[in-house]
């Protein structure tokens, strides 16, 4: 299945849900060895996703939903902005971020 890649750890629909740190070694491998679909909404967000892995990562403002066994790579900023603010990649790398694997379970 191919993997979900987020801008943040939205459950996608109803379900069990597991979140956990993945390194972005590890992330890059589960991409390249699946294959991706983005869901990153906001085109800061996704050049710096893209930057992170070396790879062309899109804006794609989609609905997804995650099924059973499928995993997603979750962009996760370090501190949470205020209400309707669209952040500049400059901004994005000030806050810094991180990234979590998201896997729904049943």
């Amino acid at each position: 299945m191919k993997i979900g890649i987020f801008n943040g750890t939205v459950a996608t629909t109803n379900g069990v849900y597991k979140i956990s740190d993945i390194d972005i070694k590890e992330a890059k491998e589960l991409l390249i060895e699946n294959g991706f679909v983005s869901a990153i909404g906001h085109e800061a967000t996704a050049e710096a996703v893209s930057d992170t892995f070396n790879m062309d990562i899109e804006m794609n403002r989609i609905n997804f939903k995650q099924e059973v066994g499928q995993k997603a790579i979750v962009f996760k900023l370090n501190e949470r902005p205020e209400e309707g603010r669209i952040l500049s990649r400059k901004e994005i790398e000030e806050i810094g971020y991180s990234f979590k694997l998201m896997e729904r379970l049943e």
